[in-house]
């Protein structure tokens, strides 16, 4: 892969390779890990109260000396402290999702620094754009975790994105190997942004169970629940197989709501639950075969991408 881009100039990277900010399982070692490749590594700070972020970017810094940056969900009730300890170490990229982009952008900015927002319509993308995003992240209803309701592909969102905005656009949801990066880019994308594909590698902070779920899910082993309440993809087990029987049961909001509770990704992610936790993942989980190191997975990456590429262009 021999790319020179927008997006590899605006993160000042090699490849435009993205390991999204995941709750529970993208740490410090994982983020320094994809920055040590020339991809760029986020710290999820979802699942992380200000002083364990502000642990972790020290950590990051002392194991790398690449760019990386920090995913904050602006639907966070301390949004505002993990901001203030993103720009206290001067961290200088930061993804936000899951809010109103008006809301930190011009700090941000003011600061110095680049700030990217994760979209699921074209609609939020020029809303990210008008509030002074350098570039957007435009997420399918493929992706794991919480999607757009609107349940648009990665296929239809990326090219409706890149013919509504000016700045670079990022694509994710259902990317897992070199021919899903070559796919992206030929919609337009100028990176991607990987999040399963990711979690199932060894520097990942997930638990061992929730990394097996994974690499052994087939194509239709996840499901799509919570629609009255924000729409969760995740890995079937036994909590996801109820939540779509309430669902199928008409369950209202507040029964719903109490269903999933407050720690149901943290049960299922980082502590392995396989009954009762919420194993967020995409539908990429059935193209996920193994449990590298990042760097394993970045020359995987690179080869398939080189391939698919010389494949489809000298057949």
């Amino acid at each position: 892969m021999n790319i020179n881009n927008r997006i590899t100039n605006l993160f000042k990277i090699k490849y435009p390779i993205i390991q999204a900010g995941m709750v529970w399982a993208s740490g410090w070692r994982l983020a320094s890990a994809a920055s040590n490749c020339n991809g760029l590594g986020l710290i999820g700070a979802g699942s992380m109260k200000p002083e364990l972020l502000d642990e972790h970017i020290k950590k990051c810094k002392s194991a790398t000396q690449k760019p990386f940056g920090i995913n904050i969900p602006l639907m966070r009730g301390d949004a505002d402290e993990l901001v203030n300890v993103t720009i206290k170490n001067e961290v200088k990229i930061v993804f936000t999702s899951a809010g109103n982009p008006k809301t930190f952008t011009g700090l941000l900015k003011s600061k110095g620094l680049t700030v990217v927002h994760v979209v699921p319509s074209v609609k939020f993308a020029l809303k990210a754009e008008d509030a002074g995003c350098d570039a957007v992240v435009g997420e399918g209803v493929e992706a794991g975790g919480h999607n757009g309701a609107d349940e648009t592909t990665t296929m239809c969102l990326i090219p409706q994105i890149v013919d509504a905005v000016n700045i670079p656009v990022i694509a994710a949801g259902g990317i897992a190997d070199g021919r899903g990066i070559l796919a992206a880019f030929s919609l337009g994308a100028e990176g991607v942004q990987m999040g399963t594909r990711f979690a199932a590698t060894l520097e990942s902070s997930a638990h061992p169970n929730y990394k097996r779920h994974v690499v052994e899910a087939k194509d239709s082993d996840t499901v799509l629940a919570f629609k009255k309440i924000g729409l969760v993809r995740m890995l079937k087990n036994d909590f996801a197989t109820r939540s779509k029987i309430a669902e199928a049961e008409g369950w209202n909001k507040e029964q719903l709501e109490e269903l999933l509770g407050e720690k149901r990704a943290r049960l299922g992610v980082f502590e392995g639950d396989e009954i009762e936790g919420e194993m967020e993942a995409g539908q990429c989980s059935g193209l996920i075969k193994n449990l590298p190191s990042v760097n394993e997975l970045f020359e995987q990456l690179l080869s398939e991408f080189d391939s698919a590429k010389e494949k489809l262009f000298h057949n």
